[in-house]
């Protein structure tokens, strides 16, 4: 293969330039000139996500009002011009979010709740050197970013599904080379020299403009101005990073979340000694009346922790319950954390997995949204589209509706709170991987777009449907209804199955811990895995109150499922049974 040895491209691949250009011709009411400018004609990004490094490296055109649709959104990118960013090229969401986001007040600050470790975060130095790159004629001997040439991987390809239907055999291809960009080939916007070297820790500009996009279409009218997006390592990374920037071991915080909560989530709050206390739940997640009696009634000396300052949670199809809070449930609980100046961390890697609505197992099914407005319109409203304050943090993923291998997802944030993890991401993780991102570009930009996109979690929505559907027949079928009950999902892929310790025949004798096991020992012997329900506590040192199993529907054949639902029947009966 011919060695690539003079390529003026590796020169300007290494200037952090970012330009979006277009004529400046269109009337822009001057409300809005007053929001986006601090030039006559160019609006100028604040440096959030590279100080010192935006200037005049980081150019764009004004955005022009359309409506905030799929459509709208073909014409701002048609209006705008082509996209240029080269290798480490700075960005920020307010270079491609609509006008209409930035007629709003601004978020409020949350200085008092960040930790030591966030205040202390400066920016990168050696990022901060790459101002300098902008003086004509000069060479640069300082930045460690490889040569493209010496990058093994010429060209990726890729053959996907093809919207609408996604079934059929019906496929697409997509390819990426090397040097796209100079040659203009494959979209000419992104390639291989770009995605496979260093980059910035807000993530590629290239993505940024399609999640930022996306962002508006989803959660429309966002109640304040300067939100801001950052790619992220996937939803557990800007958790982790999102507890270190909220809470300190110093100062004696606590973390406030669901009785029962993701177990992952738990096991990252634990080795930063910060306690964790669990709320109440009934079928809807969360209960904010016990919320606010919690806040209200907080004693620091016999909880062994300060009043907690942030909630972690998920709302839509909760791991491991199951359970998806409606729109009043979200409002009271927003409500409750602005009553206590809570900060919440919204964790949604279900929220496009709310189903159809489950109406038994021989009852006529009712009909899908047809049309992609009707399905977003149906869509329960984010805690984030009721942030009146900027206190919430929304955590977004690739991982369940497109590959969990891909580790990359987003936050949707207020400026102040994007830019302090940045500097946390800058130092930690540098950032999502090229690879992860360039696939995913690919895919979700130039291949479906927003359309193919949004379509693909309609189809996947309806498959997790009939999966639920499945395993819910099962139960019905197979589990014992005096002794096991359910409340069927309408978001995510677990199934929260109680169990009723009460009728056991030793529950006199033995606690709920040890018949849980019992039990659980029983599955694994009759060849079910079905997760314990007590691993998912908030507060370990409490006994619980009840006994669970959390089920999963997400990858079993439906045959197996049938299958595994029977033996965990039988191993419910012989505990039961067995034990008197």
């Amino acid at each position: 293969m011919a060695k690539l040895s003079s390529n003026p491209y590796r020169t300007l691949s290494s200037l952090p330039l970012i330009k979006v250009i277009r004529p400046i011709h269109r009337c822009v009411p001057a409300s809005v000139n007053r929001s986006l400018s601090t030039s006559s004609q160019h609006r100028r990004p604040s440096n959030v996500g590279n100080v010192g490094m935006a200037g005049k490296e980081a150019v764009i055109g004004k955005q022009a009002y359309e409506p905030l649709t799929i459509d709208g959104i073909k014409t701002r990118r048609a209006k705008a011009g082509k996209l240029v960013a080269g290798t480490a090229a700075y960005s920020d969401s307010d270079m491609f979010k609509s006008p209409q986001a930035f007629d709003k007040p601004k978020a409020k600050r949350w200085d008092h709740l960040l930790s030591q470790e966030s205040i202390a975060r400066e920016a990168c130095v050696l990022k901060q050197a790459a101002k300098h790159l902008k003086k004509p004629g000069l060479i640069s001997l300082g930045g460690g970013l490889p040569s493209a040439d010496n990058f093994p991987i010429d060209s990726l390809s890729m053959r996907v599904p093809a919207p609408p239907q996604f079934t059929g055999g019906e496929t697409l291809e997509a390819h990426v080379g090397k040097y796209d960009v100079l040659k203009n080939e494959n979209g000419g916007v992104y390639d291989l020299s770009i995605a496979l070297n260093y980059g910035q820790s807000i993530g590629s500009a290239q993505l940024l403009r399609w999640v930022t996009e996306h962002t508006e279409l989803v959660h429309r009218n966002i109640p304040y101005a300067d939100w801001r997006c950052a790619l992220t390592i996937g939803s557990t990374g800007s958790l982790e990073q999102a507890l270190r920037m909220f809470c300190d071991r110093a100062r004696g915080d606590s973390v406030l979340t669901e009785e029962y909560s993701f177990s992952t989530a738990l096991e990252t709050v634990a080795p930063l000694g910060i306690k964790v206390f669990g709320v109440r739940m009934d079928e809807q997640g969360l209960l904010p009346d016990k919320m606010d009696e919690m806040l209200s009634t907080w004693d620091e000396q016999a909880k062994g922790a300060r009043k907690p300052t942030v909630l972690y949670t998920v709302p839509s199809g909760q791991n491991p319950t199951g359970a998806t809070q409606g729109v009043q449930r979200r409002r009271d609980i927003y409500d409750v954390c602005r009553k206590h100046d809570i900060f919440i961390l919204e964790d949604e890697p279900y929220y496009f997995l709310q189903m159809q609505p489950y109406t038994g197992p021989n009852a006529p099914e009712v009909p899908p949204p047809a049309t992609i407005e009707e399905f977003l319109g149906g869509l329960i409203p984010s805690l984030l589209t009721m942030d009146v304050d900027g206190r919430v943090m929304r955590m977004d993923s690739f991982s369940k509706v497109i590959v969990p291998g891909s580790r990359l997802g987003w936050i949707t944030a207020s400026e102040q709170v994007v830019e302090r993890y940045i500097r946390h991401a800058e130092c930690c993780s540098q950032g999502p991987s090229g690879l992860s991102q360039i696939l995913l570009y690919k895919l979700v930009d130039e291949t479906w777009g927003h359309e193919g996109y949004l379509q693909w979690v309609m189809h996947l929505r309806l498959e997790y449907t009939r999966r639920r559907n499945t395993i819910l027949a099962a139960c019905e079928k197979y589990l014992p209804s005096d002794l096991v009950s359910w409340v069927p999902p309408a978001a995510g892929m677990f199934l929260w199955l109680k169990v009723d310790h009460t009728k056991h025949p030793q529950a006199a004798t033995k606690s709920i811990l040890e018949i849980e096991e019992d039990i659980f020992k029983s599955c694994i012997d009759k060849g079910v895995l079905a997760i314990r329900g007590s691993w998912f506590r908030a507060e370990r040192d409490v006994a619980p109150r009840e006994l669970f199993f959390r089920t999963t529907f997400a990858a079993a054949s439906e045959d197996d499922m049938a299958r595994a639902i029977e033996r965990f029947g039988a191993a419910v009966k012989e505990s039961f049974a067995g034990s008197g």
